[in-house]
């Protein structure tokens, strides 16, 4: 090989080599380059082989106020969409909204196909729901799809960044429509299943009181609801939860049972290590005559309170030795009234009461205390009935 064909072979290299590295430039071609320069109103970006293009401010901001040195910086790597070239001048127009469409486009088509959860910041309110902004382009979130729960107001949401899904996609007409209810419902099912593993039957937990009903609260736990039934709230007698509880509390609720299946928990507020039944043994007696308050009417009898949380029925023909059509003939509710204890069930936590036997009993007993002390005594009737009175409390 002479040197002259070694020559031309070098030279053959160098030109492949440089043809290696040039990069070929077209309208409509997406390219990652890199900011060399921030103008007023223009940035200069280096696209390859020490080519650079024009990116006007237009295509960067839609505010004239902003100032492009706030937004570029010179090294900053940015993708722009190659606008048009000029071939007599020699320069390269670019456009960052139109490479950011089309990225976006991509990147949305995959998030929608593979169901993949992104944040977006909520930006307005419109007629039926918000918007948000998807790098530059406009997506809206329709009120129904916001959240599971529904959504009193609109204008609360503005501002907030929210993890959302796409639920619909037509790039041809630049629909977009995002869904945070099928996030929270993702999450939130992912909650229950780890609440529901975690669970233990009479263990305790902190909850927040979300909803009140007739029947009882309901408790989130973090995640899931349990229902605190009325009976119980509290050891004494509740007509509505709302004298125990008020939505937003923060309670510490035991666990009274769940089922998994069905996603259902019961709860109960009051302590079972504050159960009152467990004294009543040793605070009462049959026979005993103690005084006590009505504290419900039903049509069969009265129910009586003797201590908090510790209530007995006294039947209706337990009530007068005289014929009642119903309690609320002789009794109301708050009335203090004398009870004897016929019959004390501390399994069942039942206590069968009577005003007529505890009447008669002391009717009997006031009599035997007159007789032995009217003789010997100067006292008046009066009196005599006070000391007896006072000795039956």
């Amino acid at each position: 090989m002479t040197m002259e064909q070694t020559k031309e072979q070098t030279m053959e290299d160098v030109m492949e080599d440089i043809e290696k590295t040039m990069v070929y430039i077209r309208p409509g071609d997406i390219i990652q380059g890199v900011v060399v320069d921030v103008k007023e109103e223009e940035v200069i970006v280096n696209i390859g082989s020490g080519s650079d293009g024009i990116l006007p401010k237009t295509e960067i901001v839609d505010d004239d106020q902003t100032s492009l040195q706030d937004i570029m910086k010179t090294g900053q790597a940015i993708e722009v969409y190659v606008e048009k070239i000029d071939d007599e001048e020699g320069s390269i127009f670019l456009s960052k909204r139109k490479a950011d469409a089309v990225v976006v486009w991509d990147e949305l088509q995959s998030f929608f196909e593979k169901k993949t959860i992104f944040e977006v910041t909520i930006k307005e309110v419109v007629k039926g729901g918000v918007t948000a902004d998807v790098r530059g382009v406009r997506a809206f979130i329709p009120a129904s799809l916001l959240s599971y729960q529904y959504v009193e107001d609109l204008n609360e949401w503005v501002g907030k960044t929210v993890r959302v899904q796409v639920e619909e996609l037509d790039q041809t007409k630049r629909k977009i429509i995002l869904s945070r209810k099928e996030v929270e419902l993702l999450e939130r099912e992912e909650k229950k299943k780890a609440l529901f593993a975690s669970l233990k039957q009479g263990e305790k937990r902190k909850g927040i009181v979300r909803r009140l009903m007739n029947y009882g609260a309901f408790v989130d736990l973090g995640g899931v609801d349990g229902l605190i039934h009325i009976s119980d709230l509290a050891w004494t007698r509740v007509k509505h939860p709302s004298e125990i509880v008020s939505v937003g509390d923060e309670v510490e609720v035991r666990v009274l049972e769940f089922n998994p299946e069905t996603e259902r928990i019961s709860l109960a507020l009051k302590d079972v290590k504050e159960d009152p039944w467990k004294q009543v043994e040793n605070k009462y007696s049959m026979n005993d005559i103690v005084i006590g308050k009505v504290v419900k009417l039903v049509d069969f009898g009265a129910f009586v309170e003797l201590d908090s949380g510790i209530e007995g029925l006294v039947h209706i023909s337990q009530i007068s030795d005289k014929h009642i059509g119903k309690p609320s003939e002789v009794l109301a509710v708050g009335d203090k009234v004398k009870v004897k204890i016929l019959e004390i069930n501390i399994k069942e936590q039942r206590l069968s009461l009577s005003i007529k036997e505890a009447q008669a009993a002391f009717d009997e007993s006031l009599t035997e205390y007159i007789d032995k002390n009217q003789n010997t005594h100067t006292a008046t009737i009066g009196e005599l009935l006070k000391g007896k009175l006072e000795g039956l409390k």
